[in-house]
């Protein structure tokens, strides 16, 4: 599960995660892949289908089906992807194309009033370590002749851990509750921003069935705190330069009470080349503070209640470079494509898991959308 969290989160951070609900409900389908490859032995193939329908004048239904294929040694070994594992005595997957497939598909309704915009739904994932469960509702209200827009989403998730060794957890379940508060206003007809304060709780098992520590006449599993509580405020802004030029930015700040603390910048600029074709180029970068329970590398004891093998809980930067590409064809379908490179600075803990100083990845999407 920890690898294919890192996948998806390398996907969602490069903006900022805030569900902009569309108005005007309309029969819509898409369809694409996504993929994903790193220096850590880590791929992941991610066809998506999404499929819309209005049913009445203001209700639509909706659903997503997305697929993760993904090829990793932390799968196959069920631990340290530099080696085979020793602690575990996982089963192996060889011979299989994939080490893991995740399935993932989201049933959703949208009510929109062109004053009061709902949705809600539901969304389940199965894995081979990890089944997932989650509903959630987002409500958006327009107001002073629709240049402001208040709104709060809530959601709730209800997983499973299921490890792929012989293993008695602690706690075999991982809860998550997030809320999210935001307004979005014109400033002037080229110009928004919308704010959003988001509110996280976690409870459970929340580290992996597999991380471990090794050091000296030390060998812990990965144990965190079962419980985390996580706050976060953004500020994001759409300024239209001209009629053919657009610049995105946004910043982000997360604090909880494990101490770490992270900021976030992302700015994009899209330039429309032609009628039909958009590009641009986007930067994201991110810089966090270490938890309150990790240790440096070696330094561990016997009497530590907490043991980190992940390198989210220690001090990091990373950033990420983009290209996204927009063509719109005659008959109103449009293809949508990006390629990204992500690079975090170098880490004790990353070398001492995957066998290299720093994570580099490459991460495409490629997708196909009209209306029917």
């Amino acid at each position: 599960m920890q690898i294919k969290y890192i996948f998806i989160t390398l996907f969602s951070l490069l903006f900022l995660e805030v569900t902009s609900l569309a108005s005007n409900l309309k029969d819509s389908m898409s369809f694409g892949v996504n993929s994903y490859n790193d220096n850590a032995d880590v791929q992941v193939y991610s066809p998506t289908l999404s499929l819309f329908k209005k049913v009445s004048h203001h209700w639509m239904l909706g659903f997503k089906m997305r697929i993760d294929a993904i090829s990793a040694a932390s799968i196959r070994n069920g631990a340290n992807a530099s080696h085979v594992d020793a602690v575990t005595a996982a089963s192996s997957t060889e011979g299989k194309l994939y080490d893991d497939i995740r399935y993932a598909p989201t049933l959703m309704a949208t009510y929109d009033d062109g004053e009061n915009l709902l949705s809600f739904g539901g969304y389940y994932s199965s894995e081979i370590d990890y089944t997932g469960q989650a509903v959630f509702v987002n409500y958006v209200r327009q107001l002073n002749e629709q240049n402001t827009a208040i709104g709060i989403g809530v959601s709730q998730s209800f997983d499973k851990w299921h490890p792929v060794f012989d293993r008695a957890l602690p706690k075999d379940y991982r809860n998550e509750r997030k809320i999210d508060l935001s307004v979005n206003q014109l400033i002037t007809p080229r110009f928004s921003m919308q704010a959003v304060y988001s509110y996280m709780f976690s409870e459970g098992f929340l580290s992996s069935p597999y991380h471990y520590v090794l050091q000296d006449n030390i060998a812990k599993f990965e144990n965190y705190p079962d419980t985390r509580t996580g706050n976060a405020f953004a500020i994001k802004g759409v300024y239209l330069l001209d009629a053919a030029d657009a610049m995105n930015f946004s910043y982000r700040y997360y604090f909880d009470d494990w101490d770490i603390s992270s900021h976030t910048f992302n700015i994009e600029e899209l330039h429309d080349i032609s009628k039909k074709f958009t590009s641009g180029l986007r930067f994201r970068y991110y810089s966090q503070t270490k938890s309150n329970f990790v240790q440096e590398i070696g330094n561990y004891t016997l009497s530590d209640n907490y043991f980190a093998t992940d390198y989210r809980m220690s001090a990091f930067d990373s950033y990420t470079i983009g290209m996204p590409f927009i063509y719109r064809r005659d008959n109103g379908d449009k293809v949508t494509a990006s390629i990204d490179y992500y690079q975090t600075t170098d880490n004790d803990y990353i070398k001492s898991w995957y066998g290299v100083s720093s994570i580099s990845a490459v991460f495409t999407t490629l997708s196909y959308e009209f209306d029917y």
